[in-house]
């Protein structure tokens, strides 16, 4: 540790307030808030750090501190620096301030308006929506079931719309006040999810076009009825008592952090968002920066629910309003829905993510890196079981960076092996490649086993045996079960550094054990699944189904944290199902 940081350190002061971190050139790389300036800033320098706290604690030169009043004054300065300085190592949320409104003029014709604020009092307001598509798609809707004025001036005679009948032509027709009132209490009422009225009429229209074989009319109209039950959908659990409100879960898995928000007002879902981010430390103090950033650029609802109490207890007092948990009932279940958002977001950002280079110059950069020929041809083995019921094993193969699903092989395990990981990956690796050798078929470029030296040197046994010639590595995990990089029999290491080759490798890590656990599925029943959950006190049958919803496999069941758990399940009983998993 640096002199200069030693004495700083001294000179914390147990006061809140605002930190800094400057490089050797002065630049702000850091800003962060703290309830205790000496605990938070003194553990970035006197604990044991990794990823990317490590990395930025390395390029440390110096910090200043702030102190301010509370820790409310902290977090607004915090954001104003932020906002000024723009640090590299502090995660931002995309800039979100314009949240759009659906705006209803409140007099003469009933206009509605995209309006990036609620201010002007001529109008009613429905939102705000969590992005402009889902606002756009709303009024489009609202503009072909009611016929509202579409013109921003009116024109001296009708349009196509006065023709569709979506318009009632108030630049031809004298329209009473009182039509105007009428049409404005049905858009309103359509707004809070009271929509058969109008599903009736255009069903009825819908057939009407059929009968007198105006097809292309009737399928607009179809077209119509379908954008309302898509509403319907979505808005399946409607909150009876109507309120404003926001719910919050998170999910964390090989560095990246997705915070997922469902914004209900008026007692109807809006939308979704989900925020993918890089993993910065601890996720609870993350999930509270990323929500404490969200509230500054969104208006902040009577109610938000966050169901973990960890980070309550850091945000609760500095958001002005009404921050709850909630451990049963229709709340409950949006929480689990929630949840299931972040963790496919996740599964989508890993599969989908942008490569900016071509997957062969990548595989070059994976055969340079292990200093091996380029590996065009790729297979991977996974095994997937459930405290050692319907054991199976997998293989998928990668040819020049793409699934080669002809390839891929599956495999019944030994039910005597079925709880050793080690035995079954010998197994089912001498099984193929006995196979290949015995055929005379080509063999892979390079063999990835995940679970490290163990991993390998079970493998490297089975290869021998089967008389296979294949060059074998490993996918090995920090102390977070984050992949971080490849080592070979001889215990070397290298770091996946770059990070559309870190991508490309993880998307075939998660291929393998989808086909695993696909086929896992087909081979155990419901009965079965539940084995591992039972005589967990307080774990009964339909908390065991939403832990199913949430973690479909037993390994993203031990990879969950305590907190993860805690989002839908009881404190007490998120300690114990951990405590059994971990044994």
């Amino acid at each position: 540790m640096k002199e200069r940081i030693k004495t700083l350190i001294a000179n914390l002061k147990h006061l809140p307030g605002v930190y800094l971190m400057h490089d050797k050139d002065d630049n702000i790389i850091y800003v962060g808030k703290a309830k205790d300036l000496f605990k938070r800033v003194s553990q970035y320098f006197l604990r044991p750090q990794s990823g990317k706290v490590f990395k930025m604690v390395s390029n440390v030169e110096y910090f200043e501190t702030i102190i301010t009043a509370n820790e409310k004054e902290a977090l607004v300065l915090e954001m104003n620096l932020i906002q000024k300085y723009y640090p590299r190592y502090n995660i931002l949320l995309k800039d979100g301030s314009h949240y759009p409104y659906i705006a209803l003029k409140k007099h003469g014709d009933p206009i509605l308006l995209i309006k990036r604020n609620n201010k002007d009092r001529n109008y009613d307001y429905f939102g705000p929506y969590p992005n402009s598509g889902a606002a756009y798609q709303t009024i489009s809707l609202l503009n072909k079931v009611f016929p509202i004025r579409k013109c921003q001036t009116l024109p001296t005679s009708t349009c196509l719309y006065y023709h569709l009948g979506q318009c009632i032509g108030p630049c031809v027709n004298k329209i009473d006040d009182g039509v105007f009132d009428k049409l404005r209490e049905d858009i309103k009422s359509f707004m809070r999810g009271n929509n058969q009225k109008q599903k009736a009429e255009i069903k009825e229209k819908m057939l009407k076009a059929s009968e007198n074989l105006e097809f292309e009319t009737a399928s607009e109209y179809k077209k119509i009825l379908d954008a309302i039950e898509h509403i319907n959908i979505q808005q399946n659990v409607e909150n009876s008592d109507k309120k404003d409100r926001d719910i919050f879960a998170y999910s964390s898995r090989q560095g990246y952090l997705a915070l997922a928000v469902l914004s209900y007002r008026k007692g109807l879902l809006l939308g979704k968002q989900v925020f993918i981010v890089e993993e910065f430390g601890d996720n609870v103090e993350q999930v509270s920066d990323l929500i404490l950033q969200f509230y500054q650029k969104y208006p902040t609802p009577p109610e938000v629910v966050i169901n973990d109490q960890n980070v309550i207890e850091l945000i609760g007092d500095l958001l002005d309003t009404n921050v709850v948990s909630v451990t049963k009932g229709k709340i409950h279940e949006l929480i689990i829905n929630a949840k299931e958002n972040s963790d496919n977001s996740l599964d989508e950002y890993f599969l989908s993510a942008r490569l900016d280079t071509d997957k062969l110059e990548l595989l070059e950069k994976l055969g340079n890196l292990l200093d091996i020929p380029t590996p065009l041809h790729i297979e991977l083995f996974d095994n997937s079981h459930l405290q050692g019921s319907f054991p199976v094993g997998a293989m998928v193969a990668f040819v020049n960076g793409e699934p080669a699903k002809k390839l891929y092989r599956r495999f019944l395990i030994n039910q005597e092996e079925a709880r050793d990981d080690l035995s079954s990956m010998k197994e089912v690796v001498y099984r193929h490649y006995k196979r290949l050798v015995d055929e005379d078929k080509k063999l892979p470029d390079l063999l990835l086993v995940d679970g490290g030296l163990n991993q390998i040197k079970a493998a490297s046994l089975s290869l021998l045996e089967a008389g296979a010639n294949v060059l074998l590595f490993g996918l090995y995990k920090n102390d977070k079960h984050q992949t971080k990089g490849l080592i070979d029999g001889a215990g070397h290491t290298y770091e996946l550094d770059d990070k559309n080759l870190f991508f490309l490798l993880t998307r075939m890590q998660d291929e393998v054990h989808r086909f695993a656990i696909s086929f896992h599925k087909e081979k155990r029943n419901k009965a079965m699944k539940v084995t591992i959950l039972d005589g967990i006190p307080g774990l009964g049958d339909k908390r065991k189904e939403m832990l199913y919803r949430a973690y479909p496999d037993l390994d993203s069941l031990k990879n969950a944290s305590i907190d993860e758990f805690s989002q839908i399940l009881p404190r007490e009983v998120s300690e114990a199902l951990y405590n059994k998993l971990h044994k």
